[in-house]
């Protein structure tokens, strides 16, 4: 079997969020309205398909067309470290990110995809198999909320089976005081027997990350994702020196020496690999092995659940999977047999590969044409 062709667009849409009476365009923050969808192709058959998020989205689709098929073309799909060696001498022997790792994990996850349709097993049975479900998070605090309506919608996961929630901090104008107002609003809404999370997308300073962690501490938060600028590793690890709270990160890191930083750094709690940004299952499962070696639990942040889903049940140390809304209606719009949680949990798919079945009308639907 060998890579043949790679086809990949970018797309958009709109998105539900609860409690709010007009649809959302994109699929969660501001900025995140394009997607990628890729697609690769064998000679025997097979095909993988793949979606990462929207950074310089027509660039990584350019990546993919102009500089990552003609390196990899006629490679067996299955030979991943084959076609990863390939793609760092050709294209990336510096280690760089951005377009390129982003160009990467597209490919990845298809042949991965491809990989498990040829052994007839999932990809979360290659990787390790180490469980056919996992527990689940719903990203639900967006900012278009009030704190009452911020309540609202945080009982309302907890109606729907959810028993564990993460809220967005570090955008709201007011500052860190109101993200910790917003907090204990929600922890007085849900109790103290559900997990909570929050998020502030690497938004804060040092000096406002400690200010709300010195707030919040009595909040009994399951972790703080995200909180510095830069994901600056050295700070990071400054600032869980100086507080009780778990801090996890890494999910937009582009590669393994980017998530080693993380780790020798004792910067985090919580390893994130995700695997749409970190250049696929190949790449995230050495970032698990790593986590395995210092005693470091593997969770999922940075959406794009139903690829993200196959690390955590396949790698020993998989924990906890994000149900981000907005990503996760992407996914269903695009592959509607795609599972979804229940109980606060969600099962791999029993079908070979991603177990994804492709609605071509709502890739076409959504498709932006290249500038």
């Amino acid at each position: 079997m060998r890579i043949k062709d790679i086809r990949a667009s970018v797309h958009t849409t709109s998105i539900e969020v609860p409690l709010l009476t007009e649809r959302v365009d994109g699929y969660g923050r501001a900025e995140q309205r394009e997607f990628v969808f890729c697609e690769v192709e064998t000679d025997e058959g097979p095909t993988g398909v793949a979606v990462t998020g929207h950074f310089l989205a027509h660039a990584v689709v350019a990546a993919l067309h102009h500089h990552v098929l003609p390196a990899v073309q006629d490679l067996d799909p299955r030979a991943t470290e084959a076609v990863h060696q390939r793609v760092w001498q050709r294209l990336n022997p510096r280690a760089m990110t951005g377009v390129v790792s982003s160009a990467l994990s597209l490919l990845d996850i298809a042949l991965w995809d491809i990989a498990g349709k040829a052994a007839g097993r999932s990809v979360a049975s290659l990787l390790g198999g180490a469980r056919t479900s996992v527990p689940v998070y719903v990203t639900f605090g967006f900012p278009q909320y009030d704190r009452d309506t911020l309540a609202a919608a945080a009982r309302l996961h907890l109606e729907q089976g959810f028993t564990a929630l993460k809220m967005v901090v570090g955008v709201d104008e007011r500052g860190w005081r109101e993200d910790a107002a917003r907090i204990h609003t929600v922890r007085a809404a849900i109790g103290d027997e559900h997990d909570l999370m929050i998020d502030a997308n690497y938004l804060y300073t040092p000096v406002q990350a400690a200010l709300l962690c010195r707030a919040v501490e009595d909040a009994g938060l399951t972790w703080f994702e995200e909180p510095l600028q830069q994901n600056d590793a050295r700070a990071l690890a400054d600032l869980r020196a100086h507080t009780r709270i778990p801090l996890a990160a890494g999910q937009m890191e582009g590669h393994r020496w980017r998530l080693r930083e993380l780790v020798e750094h004792r910067a985090v709690d919580v390893l994130q690999p995700n695997v749409c940004y970190c250049g696929g299952f190949t790449e995230a499962r050495k970032a698990a092995h790593l986590a395995q070696i210092y005693n470091l639990p593997l969770a999922h942040g940075g959406g794009w659940p139903l690829f993200n889903l196959h690390t955590l049940a396949g790698m020993m140390n998989g924990w906890i999977l994000e149900w981000h809304l907005g990503m996760a209606q992407v996914g269903q719009l695009l592959f509607p047999d795609a599972p979804r949680p229940e109980n606060g949990r969600i099962t791999v798919p029993d079908r070979p590969g991603l177990g994804l079945t492709v609605d071509r009308d709502a890739l076409r639907d959504t498709r932006i044409r290249e500038p």
